[in-house]
């Protein structure tokens, strides 16, 4: 087997030289020259390979005059020194440097500049200063995206990230978007998990949601009024880093722990039916990353965790509406308009003004006497538009010819709320009454959803399509039946062949039977007509009696 590296081949070499082989045997053996076997004789370490030579470029007849440029600026005006472009105009017009290109020139600049200021004492490398934290007393926070597979579509996510500086602990959260709504309930749901607040400082960018405007190069800032009330009713002492990539470095855990936790957790992207499945997942994640040690730490994050927690501030008693609040007037298509996306209402709202509640995820509409009339899951992208069917059925029953072709209608398809149940049975009602019946029909069956939950209605239309049965009352009745059998408590029950009728078809019993069955029996005597038999013996107009076998 041959040597892995030179190191092994003068090993080799000398081991086999002390075994008596002679220099030109162990040239032979090892496929090397004289000069390597001698080298490997007199050294047991191999000369470091000598550095190539710098490639030239065609820069080079020319960084004299760069750097004699970038040494000029040093004592120039900050607002008058010498750009990348500049240097490689000038190069061109006053050098006649027509063979370089301004991406040599630019990257020669970005990497001599800071030679050239270090060089003459007017700068100092980058360096890092290590922190200590107290417990309980730091935290960061920051905002990351994530992709998921969202009910089939790939989507794009903001995952919300606060993590306590001397633990380690983090808390998460996804959401539909970044907004002010994300990022109260974000904190909220991070407080309440780590049951308190940070006695000290805590590092936040400088989001749209918190800061308003930047107030030159100092930390001062001008927050916005929502978060302003937010952070003093929870307590929270701010503390905003430097605007651009330098401020990163100002909060640099909770920068890795997005990574990280993008990495570990989120790879393979994670298909999901829900942003509410998801985030129980991440609920999940959190626990077990609290068995986790960070880099060469003697403890886990929940152990620091454990001593960190009865240091924190409490919580207030009182609770923070997060999310926002909107008057919305309610359009002729029955839909309201929230940040660029349209979502539906009831019909019977159409030129009213509802409220609409906005939280980071969803978004719930009330009524003008506070009832809760429609609740959407939020829509993520721009310009979108989320129908609910339910929500038209009462304009329907009037115009049942809009059906087939309506959005709400659609949506309810992809949703799988309307199945091909529904468009088998709507098939059926049309063919035995027509087409306008029969939409009318189908639509007095999926006003029952309002009262009948969604798996027992599609059982009942089932079943009535196997009967033959195309009215609601029968929908109804077999909806019911499947209700009641999933009700029952009769463990023992054993199977029964289904009631027949003509031609082997299962037989639906009519509503009027299935009542009359449920009633109490009937102990009252049987009605008679005897006491109207003194009116035929009643005298007629004129005083002539009837005559015989006529009827009075």
């Amino acid at each position: 087997m041959p040597p892995k590296s030179k190191v092994d081949l003068y090993a080799a070499i000398r081991r086999d030289y002390r075994a008596g082989l002679s220099n030109r045997a162990l040239q032979h053996k090892y496929g090397v020259g004289f000069r390597t076997v001698q080298k490997a004789l007199t050294s047991v370490w191999p000369e470091p390979r000598k550095k190539l030579p710098p490639r030239r470029t065609r820069l080079d007849p020319y960084k004299g005059l760069v750097d004699q440029m970038l040494r000029a600026d040093l004592t120039a005006p900050r607002k008058q020194q010498h750009t990348a472009k500049r240097i490689f105009d000038r190069l061109v017009a006053e050098y006649g440097a027509v063979d370089i290109t301004y991406g040599i020139v630019r990257a020669y600049v970005a990497e001599r500049r800071d030679e050239l200021r270090i060089a003459a004492g007017r700068g100092i490398a980058k360096a890092f200063v290590p922190q200590s934290h107290r417990p309980g007393a730091e935290a960061e926070v920051d905002f990351g995206d994530v992709t998921i597979r969202l009910a089939g579509q790939q989507v794009k996510c903001c995952l919300f990230s606060f993590r306590l500086s001397y633990s380690g602990k983090a808390v998460h959260r996804v959401s539909a978007s970044g907004g002010q709504e994300a990022f109260f309930e974000g904190h909220v749901h991070a407080l309440s998990v780590l049951g308190g607040v940070p006695t000290g400082k805590v590092r936040y960018d400088n989001l749209n949601s918190a800061v308003a405007q930047v107030l030159g190069f100092n930390r001062a800032r001008v927050e916005t009024e929502r978060w302003t009330a937010f952070r003093w009713h929870f307590g929270i002492e701010v503390f905003y880093c430097r605007p651009g990539i330098e401020g990163a470095y100002e909060k640099g855990g909770v920068e890795g722990q997005i990574g990280y936790f993008r990495r570990n957790h989120f790879v393979p992207v994670p298909e999901v039916d829900s942003l509410a499945e998801l985030n129980a997942m991440v609920d999940r994640w959190d626990e077990e990353d609290d068995a986790r040690r960070i880099r060469s730490r003697p403890r886990t994050v929940g152990e620091y965790f454990a001593a960190e927690q009865p240091l924190l501030n409490p919580l207030p008693t009182e609770p923070f509406e997060t999310g926002r609040l909107f008057a919305l007037r309610v359009d002729r298509y029955s839909q309201i308009s929230v940040r660029t996306n349209h979502y539906s209402v009831p019909v019977r709202l159409i030129g009213r003004r509802v409220r609409v509640m906005l939280h980071a995820s969803e978004l719930v509409v009330y009524d003008d006497s506070g009832v809760e009339v429609a609740r959407h899951e939020r829509l993520m992208t721009k310009a979108g538009t989320r129908l609910v069917l339910d929500h038209y059925l009462e304009a329907l029953v009037r115009k049942p010819g809009a059906l087939p072709g309506s959005t709400a209608l659609e949506q309810a398809r992809s949703a799988g709320k309307f199945t091909p149940v529904h468009d088998a049975w709507w098939a059926a009602a049309c063919k035995a009454h027509g087409d306008r019946d029969g939409t009318k029909a189908l639509i007095e069956v999926l006003l029952l959803g309002r009262h009948m939950p969604h798996e027992h209605l599609v059982a009942g239309l089932a079943a009535a399509l196997r009967a033959g049965a195309m009215t609601s009352d029968a929908v109804a009745l077999e909806a019911r039946k499947a209700a009641e059998a999933d009700d029952t408590t009769v463990p023992t029950l054993l199977p029964q062949e289904p009631e027949s009728g003509r031609f082997g078809q299962p037989k639906v019993t009519s509503l009027t039977e299935r009542r009359l069955t449920h009633l109490p029996p009937d102990t009252r005597p049987l009605p008679s007509v005897s006491v109207y038999d003194q009116l035929l013996r009643r005298r007629r107009p004129g005083g002539r009696p009837n005559p015989e076998g006529e009827e009075p």
